[in-house]
């Protein structure tokens, strides 16, 4: 009764008419989440390849080294999905019409970089991971050169 009451009365108020210009009106955007997650990926990635499979039938350590395997896969293909959602965000909400004068393959760069996160996700492979990780370098001196800046590239590893 109450909720019907309060739906009432929304129904006869006038809405006020907002303008975004992105799905973050903060206007705060910045590549660093979107390396760190790609980072992440080459780090995962390096670490599953160093992975060595115990020697014998032991099952705890079977179990251990099974343990460890699933959760440094479960960490690349969460940190790709992460990287990749970041890209999305930058690509489509930060980069307008007018940056593609400055960047011709703004659009290819970004395609491409979604689609090795999606390698990396799906497959334990190095040289994927680090293709991502210097796409989205490239993205990050397009995204701050687009503003006027030069901010170094800067790992964590």
């Amino acid at each position: 009764m109450f909720r019907s009451f309060i739906s009432a009365i929304f129904k006869r108020l006038p809405a006020k008419k907002v303008l975004a210009h992105c799905d973050g009106p903060c206007g705060v955007y910045d590549p660093a989440s979107t390396r760190i997650a790609a980072e992440a990926v080459l780090s995962m990635t390096k670490k599953l390849l160093a992975l060595n499979p115990p020697e014998g039938n032991d099952p705890t350590e079977w179990a251990t080294y099974n343990n460890t395997f699933s959760r440094f896969v479960s960490v690349k293909e969460e940190q790709a999905q992460e990287t990749k959602k970041e890209l999305l965000i930058l690509w489509t909400d930060y980069f307008k019409p007018e940056h593609l004068a400055t960047y011709p393959d703004l659009h290819d760069t970004f395609w491409k970089a979604a689609k090795l996160c999606s390698a990396c996700k799906v497959n334990i492979d190095q040289t994927k991971a680090e293709e991502l990780m210097a796409a989205v370098e490239k993205i990050h001196h397009m995204f701050w050169k687009s503003k006027g800046r030069g901010d170094a590239w800067v790992t964590a590893s």
